[in-house]
């Protein structure tokens, strides 16, 4: 295990010295003997109990559990007979999710203690896999804007990103290889980015999301320290329990995706280039210049017509998302505030009153909208291998700086913008964040975007420049 563990501060974020905790590759040594699930699991308790207490991103570990878990599979291993390549993998659940051995409470007062005696769909895929399901990781309110106690890995000062909070955080705390997450608006790939992870947004409906289907456009996905990690805790979900209901599930081999270099990329700018600062366009330029000179045709709207009025049509995604989410969890709200509106956040009590002004026709109009972007997109994706861009519009802003800063229109974001993420979910398209540039001593990731069901490519693609290119500090 590489460590990364700092004692209880932050870690200072060095492309060229720090390493990812990882599992899949290092499982040979499992088969020899020379380790083992219970130590690789040992090891993972030293460091959250290292750094726990300052990134504070579990709500609940089961560690009794988990040990158990790890004993059979080392029993498994030493047999030749692991159950699939994450097999003795201790993994952390956003929790978001049901684990029938942990409480499920999303980030919510009104949901405290809430024992579900089910494992979501994905969770019990881990669970056939013979992944260790270590404990909960730490959501915001709901999978939305209010933040919880969980804070970034590299600076105790600066927000993990949200909503996926803790399932980023643990990732760049090196306390586990991997953690589910999840994304309507920028919940995976932006806290990802602020946190040196690796991560996927798959395309829409290829991972499971058991309960989860209340939100037309969220995405399951994996948080990890490797495109490998990645790679093997989505396939084993979708393998043991495929897409959600209508999806034919995840494209690709079992086999993590190896380096492939794009031949054209097209740089998409978005509602996020507007909003980043300078310093972190600088060095994503540079990162697209040594892409350039490395062969790849580099093709943005300028002089392109159909990119351009592609970047106009994913103008106000963020808008978008607002009242998709807004009208699409009206109901749930309401149920809450019936409960105890005193225990719903100030924002979540703003989205619920914006949701409350929607129609119908409001909702029919915004999906028209997202058709549009989704028929844009496809006539232009098929013009080049993939997009790229920024994860985010900058490195994790402070608590301070993160509570002032406007999302949606009307809403503030208290975990960092998303910007760059809104239209991607809308469209529900396969992305891939890898940490390619460190801003100010602190990580920003870049994501890969792929075509529809496309998800193995994308991450071929990602991998390239991550394995490729020579990260870029400034």
């Amino acid at each position: 295990m590489n460590d990364v563990s700092g004692g209880g501060k932050g870690v200072s974020y060095d492309p060229s010295t720090f390493q990812p905790l990882t599992y899949v590759e290092g499982t040979g040594d499992f088969a020899s003997g020379k380790d083992s699930p219970s130590a690789y699991l040992e090891r993972c308790l030293d460091v959250i109990s290292a750094r726990e207490g300052t990134v504070k991103a579990w709500v609940t570990l089961n560690e009794s559990g988990a040990k158990e878990q790890a004993d059979a599979s080392t029993k498994r291993w030493k047999a030749g007979e692991p159950l699939s390549p994450i097999d003795g993998m201790p993994i952390g659940v956003k929790d978001l999710y049901m684990t029938k051995d942990m409480p499920t409470q999303m980030g919510s007062p009104l949901y405290a203690g809430r024992m579900t005696g089910e494992d979501s769909a994905p969770v019990q895929a881990l669970r056939l896999a013979g992944a260790v399901v270590l404990g909960k990781t730490v959501t915001t309110e709901l999978g939305f804007s209010h933040p919880g106690p969980t804070t970034n890995p590299f600076d105790p000062e600066r927000t993990p990103g949200g909503s996926s909070s803790g399932s980023a955080a643990v990732i760049g705390a090196g306390m586990v290889p991997a953690a589910l997450g999840s994304q309507v608006v920028g919940s995976i790939i932006r806290p990802a980015g602020f946190c040196a992870n690796t991560a996927i947004k798959p395309t829409l409906g290829a991972l499971h999301r058991g309960e989860r289907q209340g939100m037309s456009h969220s995405h399951l996905g994996v948080h990890a320290g490797s495109i490998a990690d990645m790679w093997a805790v989505a396939h084993a979900i979708s393998h043991f329990v495929g897409g959600d209901p209508g999806s034919p599930g995840l494209f690709g081999p079992q086999t993590a995706p190896v380096a492939s270099k794009p031949q054209r990329l097209i740089v998409v700018e978005s509602e996020g280039w507007s909003q980043t600062d300078d310093v972190t366009k600088t060095a994503f330029e540079t990162l697209i210049d040594r892409i350039a000179a490395s062969g790849v045709e580099i093709v943005r709207r300028a002089g392109h017509g159909d990119i351009d009025a592609f970047e106009t049509e994913i103008a106000e995604s963020l808008l978008l998302c607002r009242d998709i989410c807004g009208w699409e969890m009206l109901w749930t709200l309401r149920n809450l505030a019936e409960k105890d509106v005193t225990k719903l956040s100030d924002s979540m009590r703003q989205r619920l009153s914006m949701a409350s002004e929607m129609s119908i026709d409001d909702y029919r109009a915004a999906l028209t909208k997202r058709e549009a972007m989704r028929a844009r997109f496809k006539a232009v994706a098929a013009n080049a291998d993939a997009m790229i861009t920024l994860s985010s519009t900058g490195p994790a802003p402070k608590f301070v700086e993160s509570a002032t800063q406007e999302g949606e229109p009307g809403l503030i974001h208290t975990t960092g913008l998303p910007a760059y993420n809104a239209w991607t979910s809308a469209i529900g398209c396969p992305c891939v964040t890898v940490p390619m540039l460190s801003v100010d001593g602190m990580p920003v990731g870049v994501q890969v975007i792929g075509r529809h069901n496309e998800d193995w490519r994308t991450g071929a693609m990602a991998r390239w420049v991550q394995d490729t290119m020579e990260p870029v500090v400034v």
